[in-house]
């Protein structure tokens, strides 16, 4: 009996770890690339939908693989001229593509460091670009990943199909990419945002857990990686100094902090215009406004999500439009809170960045950052 039962045992174990892997290959062709992001909403619906139900059957035994198989818990990286990246949606050789592109005067870059706001500011240029009328109805654009490539990675439209937009038939572009890596053209424009340090990696934990689910590194071994250079993209004081020493050495870079955008998004969205050369008059700045906030994304979650559909992120509580709030630092821990801190200080002590962040909590002291 006992041996019927162990052969039982490891009978169902074959069978799910084969409907495991059929299930993930079926699952990347249709999300790798812009095959996803294509689709009308209707379909990526149901997309959803069949990935949801697959979950109730293949999450039970995903835990139980993340729990017994050493090493299941990690980050799956790859390095590219001393800079990490991941390998589930680029690779080295998509990091030295990205790179060598030729930019030119039809594209607007908006670089950050992940979770710092990327796909909001996608969206606040796409609007001004399209005069407050962007469309990403299945009659429209589609989806904001149907139509702004992301250089680096696998998971968008490609930069040869990507649309231009707008009078100035411009295409938008998103990167993480730091400064080191970012391919450069003074007749290109550049839209970096920082956000505060911790809020990023609560935001962080946050993403990688919703698409990892059991897979996810613990809090302790997320904020390592978080203050070391294995940080996807450099770490964050190295990411937010390079792309500060452009913004101040170059007029077609323009440095934007999260904070001040969500305390007056008004102000900002209009400097971010007059540094693209459009105006918008009353009506259009006002539909810019309500189509970037918070409450309008989130509604509209579908046209914005910033990954395709997997196995964990359909049965997750966390949703790609979880918070997008000024004190995401305020939820962690003071521990990790304090190490973070700590790290970027000594990162950053010698930077000009330092003397004009406005994290009074990293300088020490009442700074007022200068938004050029």
């Amino acid at each position: 009996m006992i041996i019927k039962l162990l052969l039982l045992l490891i009978g169902l174990v074959v069978v799910g770890f084969i409907y495991f892997n059929q299930f993930n290959r079926w699952q990347n062709t249709r999300t790798q690339g812009n095959a996803y992001y294509s689709l009308p909403l209707q379909q990526r619906q149901q997309l959803k939908s069949t990935i949801r139900r697959h979950g109730y059957l293949l999450r039970p035994f995903a835990n139980g693989m993340a729990a017994v198989i050493p090493g299941a818990k990690k980050l799956l990286t790859f390095n590219y001229n001393g800079i990490y990246g991941p390998a589930g949606v680029s690779s080295k050789s998509v990091f030295k593509t990205a790179s060598e592109y030729a930019a030119g005067k039809q594209d607007i870059f908006v670089a950050t460091q992940m979770k710092c706001g990327t796909t909001w500011m996608q969206q606040i240029v796409y609007e001004i670009l399209s005069q407050g009328n962007g469309d990403f109805s299945d009659q429209g654009h589609g989806h904001l990943y149907n139509t702004c490539p992301w250089i680096e990675a696998r998971q968008s439209v490609s930069m040869e199909d990507a649309p231009l937009l707008g009078d100035q038939q411009k295409r938008l572009i998103k990167t993480h990419l730091p400064t080191a890596l970012c391919p450069y053209n003074e007749a290109a424009k550049y839209i970096y945002v920082a956000r505060h340090p911790v809020s990023c990696f609560a935001s962080c934990v946050d993403f990688i857990e919703m698409l990892a689910g059991p897979f996810a590194p613990t809090r302790t071994a997320l904020s390592e990686w978080f203050c070391s250079d294995k940080m996807f993209w450099q770490s964050w004081p190295v990411h937010v100094d390079g792309w500060w020493q452009w913004s101040q050495q170059r007029d077609n870079v323009l440095f934007i902090h999260f904070e001040a955008l969500k305390d007056n998004p008004e102000a900002t969205i209009r400097t971010i215009a007059s540094f693209l050369n459009i105006t918008l008059n009353e009506q259009q700045l006002k539909n810019v406004l309500e189509k970037s906030s918070f409450q309008y994304m989130q509604t509209h979650e579908y046209y914005f999500e910033m990954a395709p559909p997997n196995l964990f992120s359909e049965s997750s509580n966390t949703r790609f439009m979880q918070s997008g709030k000024n004190g995401r630092h305020q939820d962690v821990s003071n521990d990790t809170r304090e190490t973070i801190l700590q790290f970027c200080q000594s990162q950053l002590q010698d930077s000009d960045y330092f003397q004009h962040c406005p994290y009074s909590d990293l300088t020490g002291q009442n700074t007022e950052a200068k938004h050029r």
